[in-house]
């Protein structure tokens, strides 16, 4: 098992999550993170630490939001290593808790 980013974190980029990883698991896009499921050990310290609700145990992770486990693991194998908080985009608050955003995905 490993834990996934969904869809609430594309154009928020919320990056409190990745303060607390013990290994270093997030990956960074232009409008998104995933964690790297090779890297991830279950630890489960990111999840309160989203602002955004966007991290979800695999076994957990909703219905509508499951091609996000593929996209994660995909995702981490271009995207490079985050390893420090940075400032969230500037109109996360605005994008927080919207839907349908996969189409606005950056690669």
């Amino acid at each position: 098992m490993t834990f996934v980013v969904t869809e609430n974190c594309i154009r928020c980029k919320y990056t409190d999550c990745v303060d607390v990883c013990p290994v270093d698991c997030f990956r960074e896009g232009p409008n998104f993170l995933v964690i790297d499921p090779d890297e991830c050990i279950d630890c489960a310290v990111c999840v309160p630490e989203c602002p955004a609700n966007a991290i979800f145990a695999e076994e957990d992770v909703p219905s509508d939001q499951q091609s996000y486990t593929a996209l994660n693991a995909e995702l981490a194998r271009q995207w490079p290593s985050i390893t420090k908080r940075r400032a969230a985009l500037a109109d996360a608050e605005e994008w927080n808790g919207k839907t349908g955003k996969l189409p606005l995905l950056q690669r």
